[in-house]
């Protein structure tokens, strides 16, 4: 398991083992509550992470025309899927849109944020945490 993605037969599995059960269960306050204590207890938060792809406010600037100038000045001030972060907690309360939110210090100049699980990865596919990060993420959006 450590630093692969296995197939999607052996992440079902994983994913459902968490909660007790045979079978996926769909993204609800309860399952999200129960996963938020797996991470809690299973996952080594002293990692780095990342954007796995661009945040919601960096599309304009990635894939639509803003510019490149503004949205570098803009990362200044707000988090980007090109920083990595250190983990600092989690709200316990899953957020009805995003999930699982997560407490974060970018490392570059020590700026607080809070983002979504869903979107963030581990920098090193080696790492114990990389994989219950990934089948988080795929937990979230695909079983919603």
């Amino acid at each position: 398991m450590k630093g692969k993605i296995e197939n999607v037969d052996d992440q079902d599995e994983r994913i459902a083992s968490i909660f007790g059960m045979d079978e996926v269960p769909v993204v609800s306050d309860e399952t999200l509550r129960i996963f938020i204590q797996y991470i809690k207890d299973n996952m080594d938060t002293n990692c780095e992470i990342t954007g796995i792809e661009d945040f919601e406010w960096e599309e304009y600037y990635i894939i639509g025309p803003g510019s490149k100038k503004e949205h570098k000045r803009l990362r200044k001030s707000r988090p980007s899927f090109m920083d990595t972060y250190k983990i600092i907690g989690f709200n316990d309360e899953p957020d009805e849109d995003y999930g699982i939110l997560v407490n974060l210090r970018r490392i570059s100049d020590r700026k607080k944020f809070t983002l979504p699980l869903a979107d963030l990865e581990g920098t090193d596919k080696n790492h114990p945490s990389y994989q219950i990060l990934h089948d988080f993420s795929v937990w979230f959006v695909n079983w919603r």
